[in-house]
């Protein structure tokens, strides 16, 4: 029962709660490096190693980080993790570093990372966590390298620096535009094979978000509803 429950927790981020097509976040990155297959390779395998070691020191620090700094403690850990991810870049692939140029440092605040960190690491066993983040980590490489695939392909007529239709290019797809067509191409393709079912309506409520509590957000809406009682209770007094 209990490796059927881990095996559940691994395929969850890559196909049901998919971080890119299902929740739809992460989606500045999957924008931005999906140019080529290779760019988005290198971006997935970099977050996803980032994911799971953080995932599995955060687990093992959850005791023992106080709750009211456990966000820039989460912040501490992700970061320790994606400079020594970008040493590993500059030292054995400096080319690819370069192409995904600032993205990289920013996976400190990607808020699939923040995010498994918060709703799953720090309330599970170390390795459950390790499953989630292998598992999320997956689904968001897939993701871009979906998304990768079908750009480079149209906007070069190859793939990895390799020709496979000569003659053929539609520079609309390496892009900024052509990144969100492909997108939404996709998610409408999904939205149609599982019948509107796959994008669950909460996914796209502040409410839900796992950084809600953290996020000044929580106390904005608190306000408004506040403001909208007292005018309701006003109303039914007048």
């Amino acid at each position: 029962m209990e490796k059927k429950n881990r095996l559940s927790i691994l395929t969850n981020g890559i196909i049901k709660e998919n971080p890119v097509f299902v929740l739809l976040i992460g989606t500045c990155p999957t924008l931005a490096v999906s140019t080529s297959l290779l760019n988005a390779l290198g971006m997935g395998i970099s977050a996803t190693v980032v994911l799971i070691c953080s995932n599995i020191a955060i687990s093992m620090l959850r005791k023992v980080i106080p709750e009211k700094v456990r966000i820039p403690c989460y912040i501490v850990v992700i970061a320790g993790f994606v400079t020594v991810v970008q040493f590993i870049l500059q030292a054995y692939a400096p080319d690819l570093n370069k192409a995904l140029g600032v993205f990289i440092p920013l996976i400190v605040v990607n808020c699939i990372i923040l995010g498994r960190a918060e709703a799953f690491a720090n309330k599970n066993s170390i390795l459950d966590s390790a499953m989630d983040g292998i598992g999320m980590g997956i689904g968001f490489t897939f993701a871009l390298a979906l998304m990768g695939t079908i750009r480079e392909l149209l906007g070069t007529g190859g793939l990895l620096g390799h020709t496979l239709i000569p003659g053929f290019s539609i520079g609309f797809f390496n892009l900024p535009p052509g990144g969100f067509f492909v997108y939404g191409m996709l998610i409408a393709i999904l939205m149609k094979v599982t019948k509107g079912k796959a994008l669950k309506t909460k996914s796209f409520s502040c409410g839900v978000c796992p950084m809600y509590n953290s996020c000044n957000l929580a106390e904005a809406n608190e306000e408004i509803a506040a403001e909208k009682a007292a005018m309701t209770q006003k109303g039914a007094q007048a």
